[in-house]
């Protein structure tokens, strides 16, 4: 199984691995083999994009599905409400990774210049933000206050047992 895996491995990060150092080459030294590597560096990257875009889509759906359930079935609107808000918000989360993935390698390792790579970096600091901002709604406290929201969460379960 370990084999299996690094053979994976291998065919996914070899053509990156041979796209940077065909392109460290210059243009003139990369060969008819480049556009192929091209093209299947901008194949994955396509792919990952268009899985990303599949994740928001499904975790969207699935998270409307969930709450109108919650809602008619279940534990009531107001908490089916909570539930969709922090379900849809870890859908978008995990397809942002994935475009942020996408975007990484169409930027660095397809057509690296410094103009792509400004683009990059303000597309990576906006799905950052977003990321943050998301990951904030769904737990409902920063993320280097963790300790304290724990802490506070098992002092009150304590005190509802005491009682």
């Amino acid at each position: 199984m370990l084999q299996g895996l690094v053979d994976s491995a291998l065919v996914l990060f070899a053509p990156a691995a041979l796209a940077v150092n065909l392109q460290s080459r210059g243009p003139e030294q990369g060969g008819p083999g480049r556009d192929m590597i091209d093209a299947v560096l901008h194949g994955i990257a396509t792919g990952i994009e268009l899985t990303g875009v599949g994740i928001i889509v499904i975790g969207a759906a699935s998270a409307t599905l969930l709450f109108l359930h919650g809602g008619l079935v279940g534990t009531g609107w107001s908490r089916a409400f909570h539930h969709y808000r922090a379900n849809l918000g870890r859908g978008i989360l995990l397809g942002l990774e994935l475009l942020v993935a996408a975007d990484i390698i169409g930027t660095v390792a397809i057509t690296p210049s410094l103009e792509n790579l400004t683009v990059l970096g303000l597309i990576v600091l906006i799905r950052t933000f977003l990321s943050f901002s998301l990951q904030v709604e769904i737990e409902g406290h920063l993320p280097w206050r963790r300790g304290e929201a724990k802490a506070s969460a098992n002092q009150r379960s304590g005190e509802t047992e005491r009682l």
